[in-house]
């Protein structure tokens, strides 16, 4: 499976457009980071079509394992980001076949 990197999202949006690459990167940048400051504030963000991110909490827990080293700590309640796919998104991918790397 390959990976994609924001150089390589930026690259792909430049020639397609007529936008220079520097606003590009300007425009992803402000746009992950309201994602981020939206996602921190607790609210819920849907694109439709793509997906909805939200933050579930997690209870904490006294007696808990690091499975690297076995040790016995205690986990404090905390927040994990979630992501749930659109219909489109959903669909597009269960057409996918394995091998298609």
């Amino acid at each position: 499976m390959a990976k994609i990197t924001k150089a390589d999202i930026i690259d792909t949006i430049y020639e397609k457009s007529e936008m220079e690459r520097k606003d590009i990167h300007s425009m992803l940048d402000f746009f992950l980071e309201e994602i981020k400051n939206a996602l921190v504030s607790d609210k819920i963000i849907e694109l439709r079509g793509f997906g909805t991110f939200e933050v579930k909490k997690r209870k904490g827990r006294i007696k808990a394992r690091n499975p690297k080293t076995g040790e016995s700590l205690t986990v404090d309640p905390h927040g994990v980001v979630f992501f749930r796919a659109g219909r489109d998104l959903k669909n597009d991918v269960y057409k996918l076949k394995p091998g298609n790397e």
